[in-house]
């Protein structure tokens, strides 16, 4: 069974994929079990699109990322193992730490960046 220091050591790892966005991004929230940015560029009701997250819940870890929603063409190559963690259309679910999915989401997340700006949302 995750133990609390299990879910921080995981929720902080994957907020350091989100965090060098942020300085390009509106943050939302930071806060001990949520982390939030939107796109600075208002596209529609003076709002930012949602970029991603990381939520600890109760009984998993959290990361969310839009551009996989709106790009889906992005997950063509993703891992079989990271397929099992997806939970929707653009959530991923962790319950430990996973250096070698980590890495995978952070070079999907790069490439998110790079689509969302490439489409004028950055």
């Amino acid at each position: 069974m995750p133990t609390s220091a299990d879910f921080d050591t995981v929720f902080n790892e994957l907020k350091t994929i989100l965090q060098p966005y942020a300085r390009r991004m509106v943050v939302v929230a930071d806060s001990d079990d949520n982390y939030h940015l939107d796109t600075a560029r208002a596209i529609r009701n003076n709002k930012g699109i949602f970029f991603g997250a990381v939520r600890r819940g109760k009984a998993y870890v959290s990361f969310h990322l839009m551009p996989v929603y709106v790009c889906p063409d992005l997950l063509q190559a993703m891992s079989p193992e990271l397929k099992k963690r997806m939970q929707g259309k653009s959530c991923f679910n962790f319950k430990a730490a996973d250096a070698e999915r980590f890495k995978e989401l952070a070079q999907l997340t790069q490439a998110g960046f790079a689509r969302f700006k490439s489409r004028g949302y950055v």
